[in-house]
């Protein structure tokens, strides 16, 4: 895999990923994981109340699954740049990732905020949307009540601001590959040659 390389490869950062990451050991044993399993892993920077995040999402990640299959995963941190938004989204996202419907919630959610012009997320909305994406109302809410779905939301904050993410969508492959041209023809490439270095490894 191409990792720890650092410098700037035409459109492409390389990120000093012991320099953005805390527990490097686990983030590196992640890592490694993913590249034993023949798997690039695409850690997608983004805001729900972002436009261009929705349709990155709907169009280029849909591309990209297709193409990729298995040998491709999209997760999502939270990093939320649009002023005067509460941050409800962000933690109903993360809590529905640790009950197994991170990706349901993620599509359900930038379809309201962009489809639908929902903004407001009380109990009474939670609710309706719960019931589209499959998770039990108790358990989901017990999780809000928790405080981790924030915790997990600072942390990819934390995250976003060390390695200087100032703009949503933000793209790392693999946790050390900042891509700056996000579309879908660019992306391929870089994807398709981590796979190959992978296999050669």
């Amino acid at each position: 895999m191409l990792r720890y390389i650092f410098g700037l490869r035409g459109n492409t950062e390389i990120i000093d990923v012991s320099k953005t990451i805390e527990k490097i050991d686990e983030a590196a044993e992640f890592l490694k994981s993913a590249a034993a399993s023949g798997k690039v892993i695409l850690f997608e920077f983004a805001d729900f109340y972002c436009p261009h995040c929705h349709m990155f999402d709907r169009i280029v990640i849909t591309k990209l699954q297709k193409e990729f299959g298995d040998k491709f995963e999209v997760q999502m941190i939270g990093f939320p740049v649009m002023p005067g938004k509460l941050p409800t989204v962000f933690e109903m996202y993360n809590q529905a990732v640790t009950m197994g419907k991170g990706q349901k919630m993620k599509e359900v959610l930038f379809q309201s905020i962009h489809d639908k012009d929902i903004h407001m997320f009380d109990k009474t909305m939670r609710a309706l949307i719960l019931k589209e994406v499959g998770l039990d109302r108790t358990a989901f809410e017990a999780g809000l009540a928790s405080g981790k779905p924030f915790r997990t939301l600072g942390e990819g904050k934390q995250w976003g601001e060390r390695i200087k993410v100032t703009h949503t969508p933000t793209v790392v492959l693999d946790g050390n590959i900042r891509i700056k041209n996000l579309n879908f023809d660019n992306l391929k490439i870089v994807i398709q040659s981590i796979l190959d270095q992978d296999s050669k490894s």
